[in-house]
Order: C-alpha cells, then sequence, then structure tokens
C-alpha cells in the first residue's frame, strides 16, 4: 500500500500498472498533475501478514492541488501472487 501510494505521489504510472493484479488492471491509466498526494494513513489491516495470500488495508490519502485539497477514504483489497503483492480492487 505504501509503496502504491508513494508512486501516485510521484506520478509513476507504470509501478501502479505492474503492481496491479492482471484480473483487474486497467490498460491505462491517467493521472492528475494538479493533484499532489503529500500524506497516507492506515487505518486498518485485516490479513496480509506474511502466511496469508490475501489481505485489505483501509486507508485516507490526503491531496493538493492549486484549487482544493481534500482526501479520498477507501479499503483496498490485495492479493499475493508469486510471492508478490498486488492490489486488486476496492474492497
Amino acid at each position: 500500500m505504501r509503496s502504491r501510494f508513494s508512486a501516485f505521489a510521484v506520478g509513476d504510472r507504470d509501478y501502479l500498472l505492474s503492481s496491479w493484479h492482471p484480473s483487474t488492471r486497467p490498460t491505462t491509466l491517467e493521472l492528475d498533475p494538479e493533484l499532489r498526494w503529500y500524506r497516507l494513513d492506515i487505518l486498518d489491516r485485516v490479513a496480509g501478514g506474511p502466511l496469508d495470500a490475501r489481505g485489505e488495508v483501509a486507508f485516507e490519502a490526503f491531496w493538493r492541488s492549486p484549487d482544493a485539497h481534500g482526501s479520498q477514504r477507501e479499503r483496498s483489497g490485495f492479493a499475493r501472487d508469486g510471492g508478490r503483492w498486488y492490489y486488486v480492487a476496492e474492497a
């Protein structure tokens, strides 16, 4: 989760797509260059430990733009495949 947030913060579209599970990955991803993601708070985690194949993370991510500021709350599902965690979808 933190690595995906960091990728949003620096606009790394390639990493975001590569860390998205192939079963739900979009073909393209447009990032808003006006948004600056600057803080991530992890609110909850369910499973996702070293022996788990799936997990969920609840978070709040904070952003700013030239005209506004705000946050996004979400509970995201992740799956481990081949030893690597992938974002699956909003849970």
